[in-house]
């Protein structure tokens, strides 16, 4: 377990195919408990973390959050769904219409490749509209999400859209262009997570 803002990540085995990635829906605070189980048990596991102040009457203390929280990302096949149910603290594996959802690998590695990079990142609210921008220069080239204003300065929002949560990190305005979503909805994703959770 990493005890600065970050990602716990295991990587799995050397596969031609990786497998698609996943999301289980945890018990309130058991993200880290899950993600160090499924660690050990072998499975590929994403939990990014952020830095947050919190403050009590005596002192401040710095701590590690997840940024999605009640959410953990693994990388599997679903033949080792016993395992993974077993797993203390799992509530559900996120799904769709009866089906497991997966997750689009492109948003697991933006979300990575910024925390990797050590940038200041907080969970956002989601966001359905706005302009949608991609880096064009500099470490974070090629990243896509939507461009909000705060307080003088611009930030970047990435979304995991099926959990319908965002996460967002500074920006400078003119390291980004405008790009255009694609054809159809505006999400690529169902709006609703009510049915999401109830796959087991």
């Amino acid at each position: 377990m990493q005890s600065r803002a970050g990602a716990i990540l295991n990587e799995g085995e050397d596969q031609t195919i990786a497998p698609p990635w996943y999301a289980l829906y945890t018990r309130h605070q058991h993200e880290k408990l899950v993600a160090r189980n499924l660690s050990t048990k072998g499975f590929e596991v994403f939990l990014p973390l952020y830095s947050a102040a919190r403050r009590w009457k005596d002192r401040t203390k710095q701590l590690c959050l997840p940024l999605f929280p009640c959410y953990v990302f693994f990388r599997s096949g679903l033949n080792r769904w016993p395992e993974i149910v077993s797993t203390p603290g799992i509530h559900s594996l996120v799904g769709c219409a009866g089906r497991p959802a997966l997750i689009p690998e492109a948003e697991i590695d933006a979300v990575r490749h910024v925390v990797e990079r050590g940038m200041r990142i907080e969970p956002h609210p989601f966001l359905e509209c706005g302009d949608r921008v991609r880096v064009k220069c500099g470490a974070l080239e090629g990243i896509e999400g939507i461009l909000v204003r705060k307080k003088n300065r611009f930030r970047l929002v990435l979304s995991v859209e099926l959990l319908e949560k965002s996460v967002a990190f500074e920006v400078d305005a003119f390291t980004v262009e405008r790009v255009s979503r694609p054809q159809g909805t505006a999400s690529g994703w169902p709006s609703t997570v009510a049915s999401t959770r109830a796959w087991v």
